[in-house]
């Protein structure tokens, strides 16, 4: 058993180990593009905890060769980005990674900024903010914006997997169900760091070096509705969620919200919510469908436990919305149409 946390044993080293994030690290994504040009640019990755932001920026450094320092914008202080401007000019040139840039007072911003323009520096950095409302103007005119995903429930039970058989993690000295897997993946909302910090939890509490459903319940205290995903229950309270909001009965709709949010079940909420809403509500009040996806990507973006906060709102909205299922039921009627009478397009209608 390794004695350091997991998710810094094995934090990825190159491009090739980075999940979840081929848009950027695969094919003719931004950053293999430019690893393979040889290229650097000022960065500023945005993206839920646990996305691989920091990670990203460390294989960028090591992968190009060039020196880099990494700092916190919330604990380094004045001195610490004079010492390495000074460093900058040792080299001639260094990579500053500054994690949660966004809370970079305007003061250190302001000075980094001059350096920034000069090429002593490049920015990489680092926030789970939007940075078109976070970051200084300035500093984000001059970098490349990039997104990172919340990694799918598959790609962190990849990671899952990995962890259990690499050397560098549990090395095949335990045993894991994949339904095992997918409970604690599902637990972590897309957080790959929270995912192997809660095998390494788990693990540690196998007295037969076997990881199980009971395990992960008592360790993680993971609602039964969480394992049962695939199980009726959970579709139930789905269906139910539903359901209510059609009956415009909030106080029944915020209780199996309540339900799934218990479980920390985001994905199964927002694909309800969105469907909820365009066929349930849909042009009886069109601006609470565009309501419903904002809070949810705000619900996204803050995750659990504070997504509780955008999803409450949004059930209501939705409970308390006049309701028309005309959108889906025309188009119904006319795929039923077309299946039982069929019919060649009209010559005026062809091109």
């Amino acid at each position: 058993m390794i004695k350091k946390p997991l998710a810094h044993a094995l934090r990825p080293t190159s491009l090739e180990e980075v999940y979840g994030q081929d848009h950027l690290t695969k094919g003719n994504g931004f950053i293999k593009k430019c690893l393979d040009n040889d290229t650097l640019f000022s960065i500023i990755f945005y993206g839920p905890p646990g996305s691989g932001k920091t990670s990203l920026a460390l294989i960028i450094a090591n992968t190009l060769k060039k020196h880099y320092r990494i700092l916190n914008a919330t604990t380094s202080n004045k001195k610490d980005m004079e010492i390495v401007i000074e460093e900058a000019k040792m080299y001639g040139h260094l990579i500053v990674i500054i994690d949660e840039v966004h809370r970079l007072p305007k003061d250190k911003q302001d000075y980094l900024l001059s350096y920034l323009e000069s090429g002593l520096i490049t920015l990489i950095g680092a926030t789970t903010a939007n940075p078109f409302h976070a970051i200084n103007p300035a500093i984000r005119s001059r970098c490349h914006l990039l997104e990172l995903k919340a990694l799918t429930e598959k790609d962190i039970v990849d990671v899952l997997k990995f962890a259990l058989t690499s050397e560098k993690g549990l090395n095949n000295e335990y045993k894991c169900e994949e339904e095992v897997l997918e409970v604690i993946s599902r637990r972590s909302n897309g957080d790959v760091r929270y995912a192997l910090n809660n095998l390494q939890v788990c693990a540690l509490s196998s007295d037969d070096k076997k990881i199980t459903l009971e395990i992960v319940r008592e360790n993680l205290r993971v609602p039964n509705y969480l394992i049962d995903k695939n199980e009726s229950g959970h579709y139930d309270a789905v269906s139910a969620l539903q359901k209510s909001i059609r009956g415009s009965d909030v106080d029944a709709a915020l209780y199996y919200l309540g339900r799934l949010c218990l479980a920390e079940d985001l994905d199964s909420i927002e694909r309800r919510l969105i469907i909820t809403a365009y066929e349930d509500v849909g042009l009886g009040n069109p601006p609470a469908v565009d309501r419903t996806k904002t809070a949810l990507e705000t619900a996204r973006m803050v995750g659990f436990p504070e997504a509780i906060i955008p999803l409450s709102f949004a059930v209501i909205d939705l409970c308390l919305s006049p309701k028309s299922k005309s959108a889906y039921t025309s188009i119904k009627k006319a795929m039923d149409s077309i299946r039982n009478n069929p019919q060649e397009v009209p010559v005026y209608l062809r091109l």
